[in-house]
């Protein structure tokens, strides 16, 4: 992955974690990472624990943010919640999977929730 475009995701996690907060969230970890995968945000919205995919675009060339998470992502994303459930204990915990798409147009930031995507 080029500088740029991990300095563009950067951008828009920092912007995802903001939002969330203004939101209710209660951000517990950014780039919680195992031997699985990666995860961007682990948060709790009220009673439940939330993990949340941030996609990040400057323009629409390789289609809306949400698009990018597919069913392999979608796969990888679960089986690495499913490890971090099983490390912390947390098996009996309700969660829920979310994605924030982030545009960055100029230096506007457009960021759209997508709750309970899969």
């Amino acid at each position: 992955m080029s500088f740029y475009r991990k300095q563009l995701g950067a951008q828009g996690e920092i912007a995802a974690g903001k939002f969330l907060q203004k939101c209710g969230y209660e951000i517990i970890k950014q780039n919680y990472s195992n031997a699985i995968g990666e995860i961007d945000i682990i948060a709790r919205d009220k009673q439940e624990l939330v993990f949340v995919e941030v996609k990040t675009r400057k323009n629409d060339n390789f289609g809306l943010p949400v698009e990018a998470v597919n069913r392999i992502k979608k796969k990888k994303l679960f089986k690495t919640a499913q490890a971090y459930l099983s490390q912390y204990k947390l098996e009996d915990i309700s969660c829920r999977f979310d994605v924030v798409s982030v545009k960055i147009e100029a230096d506007n930031f457009n960021i759209e929730l997508i709750k309970n995507v899969f």
